[in-house]
C-alpha cells in the first residue's frame, strides 16, 4: 500500500486543515565533522515558482546572491499523477517540465480542462538524475513519511535530502554560505531583532501562511469561520504594524519578511478568489501595497515571482475545488508592484518623532 498523501489529507474531525510538520530536518553546519558542511556546488534547490514555502528559498537565494553556489531546478506549477500507470495509485503531486520544444499538452487529474503545456518557459527536467515527479526524489532519498513537497535542499554528493522544511533551509542560506555569497554582509536574522522576529513568525504563520490553507481547505463552516476571523484579524495587525515601521519585525529587512512575502504576494490574485479569504485585499491596503512593492523591486526578486505559475497551480491542480481548472484573469496584482512605494517616508516619519 503507498503510503502517498497530500496536504489535501490532512484534516481534522471538525473539518479543520492540519498541516503536518516536515519530516526532513536535517542542517547545513561548518562544524568540523559535520555531515553537511558548507560548500559553492554541493546543494541543489528543486523548487515550484508557484509554492509560497519554496519561494521564500529563492528570495533568500537572490538577496544573498548565491545563484552561483546553489543550484535550482524549478517544477511544473500543475499537480499530476505522479504514478499515471499504476491504476491503485491515484497520488498527484508535483512533477517535472518536459524538455523545450515538447509540444505535448494534458489536462487537469480528472481529464477536464486545460489542455496545459507539458513544456513551460523556466520548468526543466531534473538535471541530477532521471526522475519523472518530485516523489522519485523522496523515494530515492528512501522516504518513509510520504509526502513530497518542495523545497527540497539536496546533496548532491551524498544524494540525500538535508531539509524539505522552508523556515530552516532559509536559515540556512542566510547563515552558512557566507564565504560563496555576493552579499555576505546582509544579515536576515540579525541578532538584535530574533525576539520580534519570533513573536511575528508564530501569529503570521498559524493565521496568514498557512491560514490562507485553512480558509480554503475548511471542509465546515464552523472552521472557515474561525480561519477567516483570525486571517482578517492578523492581516489588519500587519497593516497597523507597517503604517509604523518599514518592514514586520522593524526597520530592516529580515527573514520575518521572506516568510510574510510570499503570502501577500499571492493574496488577491489567489486567496481572495480560490480560498475564500475576500475580507480583504492588499491592493486596497496601502501599508501592505507599498511594502510588497519595496520588497518587489529590490534586486533579485522580481526574478523569483512568476504570476503566471502561480495561478496555473493552484486553479489547476485541485480539481475538487475547481473542476474544470478555469484560471481567473485576476486583477494583474504583479502589475501594480512595479509603481513607486512609500516606504521612504514611512521610516522618515518614524526616524522625525523619535528625535521630537
Amino acid at each position: 500500500m503507498s503510503k502517498a498523501r497530500t496536504a489535501l489529507e490532512e484534516m481534522g474531525k471538525d473539518g479543520s486543515f492540519k498541516r503536518k510538520d516536515s519530516a526532513w530536518r536535517s542542517w547545513i553546519s561548518n562544524e568540523e565533522g559535520a555531515e553537511f558542511p558548507p560548500e559553492s556546488g554541493r546543494y541543489h534547490l528543486f523548487v515550484a515558482a508557484a509554492c509560497p514555502w519554496a519561494q521564500r528559498t529563492l528570495l533568500t537565494r537572490a538577496l544573498k546572491g548565491l545563484e552561483d553556489a546553489i543550484s535550482t531546478t524549478v517544477v511544473h506549477p500543475t499537480w499530476r499523477r505522479t504514478r499515471p500507470d499504476d491504476d491503485e495509485d491515484k497520488h498527484c503531486g508535483w512533477v517535472f517540465g518536459a524538455p523545450k520544444g515538447s509540444d505535448e499538452t494534458f489536462k487537469n487529474s480528472i481529464g477536464l480542462g486545460g489542455p496545459f503545456p507539458c513544456h513551460m518557459d523556466g520548468c526543466e527536467p531534473n538535471p541530477l538524475f532521471e526522475s519523472k515527479a518530485v516523489r522519485d526524489i523522496y523515494e530515492k532519498a528512501k522516504d518513509t513519511e510520504g509526502k513530497y513537497t518542495v523545497p527540497i535542499l539536496w546533496d548532491k554528493k551524498k544524494e540525500t535530502i538535508v531539509s524539505n522544511e522552508s523556515a530552516e533551509i532559509i536559515q540556512m542560506l542566510n547563515g552558512c554560505f557566507n564565504e560563496f555569497a555576493k552579499n555576505p554582509k546582509l544579515d536576515l536574522e540579525p541578532e538584535e531583532l530574533k525576539e520580534e522576529m519570533a513573536s511575528v513568525d508564530t501569529w503570521i504563520y498559524n493565521t496568514l501562511n498557512n491560514g490562507v490553507y485553512r480558509c480554503g481547505f475548511a471542509s465546515s463552516q464552523k472552521a472557515y469561520e474561525t480561519a477567516i476571523t483570525e486571517l482578517t484579524d492578523s492581516f489588519d495587525r500587519v497593516a497597523q504594524i507597517l503604517e509604523k515601521q518599514r518592514f514586520i519585525a522593524g526597520d530592516q529587512i529580515t527573514l520575518s519578511d521572506i516568510r510574510l512575502f510570499p503570502t501577500l504576494l499571492r493574496f488577491d490574485e489567489v486567496y481572495i478568489v480560490y480560498f475564500k479569504c475576500n475580507t480583504r485585499a492588499v491592493r486596497h491596503t496601502p501599508a501592505i501595497l507599498n511594502y510588497c512593492r519595496e520588497i518587489y523591486q529590490m534586486a533579485g526578486v522580481k526574478g523569483t515571482v512568476d504570476m503566471a505559475q502561480i495561478k496555473m497551480h493552484y486553479y489547476t491542480s485541485h480539481p475538487h475545488l475547481n473542476k474544470f481548472s478555469i484560471i481567473p484573469r485576476g486583477p494583474n496584482f504583479a502589475k501594480l508592484l512595479e509603481a513607486p512605494h512609500d516606504r521612504n517616508l514611512v521610516a522618515n516619519s518614524k526616524k522625525q518623532k523619535v528625535e521630537e
